[in-house]
């Protein structure tokens, strides 16, 4: 089977990370794979990736086609002779933006094409352009994806006339379910995580880019309330973006400078969550948050806002890690205070969280689903039968 699959980048997001994995997996699985970041500013690639799968910036062949010019119609147009070259038996695309802009190249080529969001429409704060683009063009994918089931009825009003609407999860590589404390404590000593290494305190861990819609301010005062009663206690916030001059200022008026880190971007962000003993996801909004599922995935107990969508679902309706009201700060506190206190719910809820989360997201089970999808809309991938089964929810 021949796959493309378009995202806008391959930098450090979540979307990126998922992006990754899924080409790899199909790779493995001998399948023809092209990945195809289509952001103009071209960008590099974050993820490592299999030697079978054939990265392809975009900007590379707009610029060898018209010398360096061009807008969005050179980029489309450029993509549409892409897929038109590569003849894939289906093309996968990521985001919004670049869902739209698949569904169009595709047009006339008999090229099926799947579309996948990665957040709430409900909250996304999309624009009206976009929401207008959605609706009317959506239609014309012989698939959609959401992440989660509560946001299948917000996607339903959005995009009334969509054929085939599929609750997809995200999936996490084979190799996370193997790691272990040791293996990061070996890490540090070979220099790869040499950031997260002071074993004689205890860390509160949070990964995400800084941005409003992650809510690292909330995390930041509710960590400074409770310093003063966990002396042991630091916080590291991984990830960078616009607001970390803002988050910065706030960590330094509330004296916070020794306690709370923000070292910005990581490589290793497996190693910073296995070495720490606690993870917090105060986000206003999520898709499938990729970081709660990689902390609990690596057995680390977790805390966070029952946000549309993702986090219910992750932790089960809160049984395999803390889950707080949404936006309720003071809960959010609290909540917090008792993990950080508690050794034996910290244990508790990092085992219960590892064993779930392989049940549910591992890479087999999600190409189950996948495999499901594809035969949905008549690409067989090889060496799967024909018909139904329970692998994944349609929404018809």
């Amino acid at each position: 089977m021949k796959i493309m699959l378009l995202v806008s980048s391959m930098g450090s997001g979540g979307a990126e990370r998922v992006a990754s994995t899924l080409v790899n997996a199909w790779a493995k699985r001998g399948h023809s794979v092209d990945l195809v970041a289509t952001f103009s500013g071209r960008g590099s690639c974050f993820y490592t990736l299999a030697d079978e799968v054939r990265l392809v910036f975009l900007a590379d062949h707009v610029k060898s086609e018209t010398g360096g010019r061009g807008g969005y119609l050179a980029r489309f147009g450029a993509l549409r002779r892409l897929i038109g070259q590569r003849r894939p038996d289906v093309v996968i695309s990521f985001l919004t933006n670049v869902n739209v802009a698949a569904i169009v190249a595709c047009a006339g080529l008999r090229v099926p094409v799947v579309v996948c969001e990665h957040n709430n429409p409900a909250v996304d704060g999309r624009s009206a352009f976009w929401r207008l683009a959605t609706r009317l063009i959506y239609p014309f994918a012989d698939a959609a994806t959401v992440l989660t089931e509560s946001a299948v009825t917000p996607f339903r009003r959005m995009v009334p006339g969509v054929r085939q609407l599929f609750v997809l999860p995200n999936l996490l590589p084979d190799e996370i379910f193997a790691v272990r404390k040791p293996d990061a404590l070996a890490a540090q000593m070979e220099g790869v995580a040499n950031t997260a290494t002071d074993n004689a305190r205890k860390r509160l861990v949070a990964v995400g880019r800084l941005h409003e819609q992650k809510q690292f301010n909330v995390l930041i005062e509710a960590f400074a309330a409770l310093a003063g009663s966990f002396k042991e206690w630091d916080l590291w916030i991984w990830g960078d973006g616009p607001e970390r001059a803002r988050l910065e200022a706030l960590v330094s008026s509330l004296n916070m400078s020794d306690r709370i880190f923000m070292p910005g971007k990581t490589a290793s962000p497996w190693t910073e969550m296995i070495s720490s003993d606690a993870f917090a996801l105060p986000s206003k909004f999520e898709g499938l948050p990729m970081a709660l599922m990689e902390a609990m995935a690596l057995g680390v107990a977790s805390i966070a806002f029952d946000c549309p969508s993702g986090p219910r679902e992750i932790t089960r309706d809160g049984r395999d890690g803390m889950l707080i009201p949404p936006n309720d700060v003071q809960s959010f506190r609290e909540g917090l205070s008792r993990l950080l206190a508690d050794d034996g719910l910290r244990e508790r809820l990092g085992q219960s969280a590892a064993r779930s989360i392989k049940e549910r997201y591992s890479i087999e089970r999600v190409l189950d689903h996948w495999n499901e999808i594809l035969l949905s809309i008549g690409v067989a991938p090889s060496g799967v039968p024909g018909g139904k089964s329970d692998a994944v929810r349609e929404y018809v």
